[in-house]
């Protein structure tokens, strides 16, 4: 059995870049051998802590929670769970909760959560909530002993009215009790600044983590671009193209890209990097070496 898990809000206070890493719960075996293989070939470089996705309506609701356990437990990983308001009433909420409380997680990430597939608008369940402020303020009157993080989104959410109303939401989220933002993903630095810069204007003070991803293929990293209204550098298109058909080459332009977003991010004052690594190591670990080497990360242990 593994030390007792940590509060994310303290890791941020520790000397050095705070790294952490998102799981999915898998769907099937292959699934849940790949996020084993991943976990075990992640853990000797040490992530601060490790999040594991929550589906639409809780459809993996069971899973997350499993999983969850298991990064705990089978690997010594602080785990942060995700939470969504999708489908659910405030009472099943807290019930998800309690079994959080009950399995030892100390950590949540609190999202409104996108409809479910086949749905375009958000619809709150009828004894549920509009917004993830919501969901945060229930866990801060009634779960204290829980850290609460929440989203951030340095090019807008794509729901926003404008720049500003996603602001106003995020500042809402922070009044409400959330301790850290950890953001979309994003291929371009100076976007990741601006949102800090306008959000420490708009009296949001937390830490804010960015959140990226290796681009794997040209065409994964447009898809999940157009998912999120993140713009694609066409430089880094570019490089994807020369790269031809060979998913070797494509995966080292992606690593190298995100090599230079970590080195840029950390040399102007974020406090570390969140990976989106859709449960498969090999560009994780590529990266992690590459930032081990230029003396970024701590050598692996």
């Amino acid at each position: 059995m593994y030390s007792e898990t940590k509060y994310i809000s303290e890791k941020f206070r520790a000397r050095g870049p705070l790294v952490s890493v998102e799981f999915f719960p898998p769907k099937d075996e292959e699934g849940a051998r790949r996020i084993e293989r991943t976990a075990a070939a992640l853990k000797p470089f040490g992530p601060d802590f490790v999040s594991v996705t929550y589906g639409a309506g809780g459809s993996s609701r069971e899973r997350t929670r499993a999983y969850g356990e298991v990064l705990k437990n089978a690997y010594g990983f602080d785990v942060m769970p995700h939470l969504t308001c999708v489908g659910h009433s405030a009472d099943e909420l807290r019930a998800v909760l309690r079994d959080y409380q009950r399995s030892g997680f100390k950590n949540i990430l609190a999202l409104r959560g996108d409809p479910p597939k086949g749905q375009t608008d958000f619809v709150p369940h009828p004894q549920g909530f509009s917004y993830a402020a919501d969901l945060v303020k229930l866990i801060r009157d009634e779960f204290p002993e829980f850290c609460v993080g929440v989203a951030g989104y340095p090019e807008t959410h794509p729901e926003a009215t404008s720049p500003g109303d996603d602001l106003r939401h995020l500042a809402a989220k922070v009044k409400a009790g959330a301790a850290f933002v950890s953001t979309q993903l994003f291929f371009d630095n100076k976007k990741y600044f601006a949102f800090v810069d306008r959000c420490r204007t708009a009296g949001i003070n937390v830490p804010i983590l960015p959140g990226l991803m290796p681009a794997l293929s040209l065409k994964q990293a447009r898809n999940f671009c157009a998912s999120c209204r993140a713009e694609f550098p066409e430089a880094l298109a570019d490089r994807l193209t020369a790269a031809g058909d060979d998913p070797l080459a494509q995966t080292a332009v992606g690593v190298e890209w995100a090599r230079a977003q970590v080195k840029g991010l950390l040399a102007g004052g974020a406090p570390g990097f969140h990976l989106y690594l859709l449960n498969r190591s090999e560009a994780a670990l590529a990266l992690f070496g590459l930032l081990r080497a230029d003396g970024v990360l701590p050598r692996a242990h």
